[in-house]
């Protein structure tokens, strides 16, 4: 029975056979107006008949048609295009035309997807598709099915290849790549900004030298000056070089925005991890906060070479049920974990001032003892339409609405600003670049 069913929904009759089996029809209908035509209709009729027997018989005489594999790369990249492949052969004595349709993963929306291609007898063939996903996590994917046609193209035999498969999606680790460049190069965007060597008083030694005169005398080596015979040495000093960088996430609601089919927490989490990648190999210390409504991660900043692998594990675990965010969790976690001066980049959303203005305090107090960054977005869609043209009245009201919000979000820059707190105010689609040459341009200030 389990057969029979399995043989009945892998038979198709094609577009070919339906119409040579109306052509038989119109000639049988034409005979009973000129009956000596009977005889060459029950001949078409014999003839339809053999060929749909003979490629029924041709289709179905293996078992094994065709084989199909499909490749997926070991892990993919959020936001990022990411190459699979599909290998094909030909197990026919005869060429054959394939229409190959495989079973995205359901969250991936792709309902369209089919390929057609020939293929020679034992040939064999590849297929490649570029695939983008939008959201990290776990996805499977289903079976595989392949129509068959042979050169006479009357049947369709359907084979289903079990290819049940998972992959994971993992933050846009690709534009790491791209990003190394920017490690070895002068800095951008630091034209008139000079580095000067400063002395300090850190936990970083350089060097024993003679003492002259303006040297602070409370870094005098006595047991280097004992030995020099009265020649005072002092200890010499350089501001240390390694420091600490935390990213943080906010998981609330606001970042569950989406431009492009990205939500701005995806953006964010792309941007992360570009961030500590180029943060760790300028010899500073990359760690990673995220928060939400009561409810966060916390990775010690380090330079370690499994630090990198410990941010890609917890970026690729972050969700959130975006809830209102808790600015006084992240200032109590803050407050609690972080002793050291550090430069913290803030990775949230403000569409207004009053929005800013709730979380203004705890921003305010985490900015007196860290170098704050806060990064925000552009609502680019709002862009568009305030500088589009208004046709009529109801577009000229939206396009005075939408300016109306660009405008405020300048102005939420210009009001951190006020109380000595960095911003960034970039498009989504920018974020990562942006924020590195800003991290860049705060390294060549030695803001830090």
């Amino acid at each position: 029975m389990h057969a029979l069913k399995s043989f009945y929904f892998s038979l198709f009759f094609g577009k070919r056979f339906y119409r040579l089996l109306a052509g038989v029809i119109l000639v049988f209908v034409i005979s009973y107006v000129n009956p000596f035509i009977f005889e060459l209709a029950e001949a078409a009729l014999v003839l339809f008949l053999l060929l749909s027997f003979l490629d029924f018989g041709i289709l179905f005489m293996k078992s094994n048609p065709v084989s199909v594999h499909r490749i997926l790369p070991e892990r993919l990249g959020n936001t990022e295009e990411n190459t699979m492949h599909w290998q094909l052969e030909n197990h026919y004595p005869f060429r054959v035309w394939l229409q190959l349709i495989d079973e995205f993963p359901e969250a991936w929306q792709i309902r369209d997807f089919k390929r057609s291609l020939m293929l020679e007898p034992g040939g064999k063939s590849e297929l490649n598709h570029i695939i983008r996903p939008r959201e990290r996590g776990e996805f499977f994917f289903g079976d595989i099915r392949v129509f068959i046609k042979s050169p006479l193209q009357l049947i369709h035999r359907r084979k289903t290849i079990s290819a049940n498969e998972s992959v994971k999606v993992y933050p846009a680790f690709l534009l790491l790549r791209q990003l190394e460049f920017r490690t070895h190069m002068t800095d951008p965007g630091n034209i008139g900004y000079k580095q000067v060597r400063k002395t300090g008083h850190s936990l970083e030694f350089e060097q024993i030298r003679e003492y002259v005169s303006g040297d602070d005398i409370r870094g005098i080596n006595w047991k280097a000056t004992g030995r020099t015979g009265g020649q005072l040495m002092i200890n010499n000093y350089t501001d240390e070089k390694s420091q600490q960088v935390y990213c943080i996430i906010d998981k609330g609601r606001t970042m569950k925005m989406a431009f492009e089919g990205v939500s701005l927490l995806n953006y964010s989490v792309n941007a992360t991890l570009a961030m500590c990648s180029v943060a760790i190999s300028r010899q500073d210390r990359a760690g990673l906060i995220s928060f939400g409504d009561k409810t966060g991660d916390f990775l010690p900043a380090s330079h370690r070479a499994t630090q990198m692998s410990g941010i890609v594990n917890a970026l690729y675990n972050l969700h959130t049920d975006y809830l209102e965010s808790e600015f006084v969790f992240l200032h109590k976690l803050i407050k609690t974990r972080i002793t050291q001066r550090s430069l913290l980049i803030l990775f949230t959303n403000f569409e207004s001032l009053t929005a800013l203005n709730r979380q203004l305090p705890y921003l305010r107090s985490i900015s007196r003892k860290h170098l704050l960054l806060v990064v925000f977005f552009e609502n680019t869609s709002l862009h568009a339409l305030a500088s589009g043209e208004a046709g009529n009245v109801e577009q000229l009201y939206e396009k005075v609405i939408a300016e109306k919000f660009v405008i405020e979000k300048k102005l939420i820059v210009k009001e951190l600003q006020r109380y000595g707190i960095s911003a960034l105010l970039t498009a989504p689609e920018k974020l990562t670049v942006d924020t590195v040459n800003k991290y860049l341009q705060i390294k060549a200030r030695r803001e830090i």
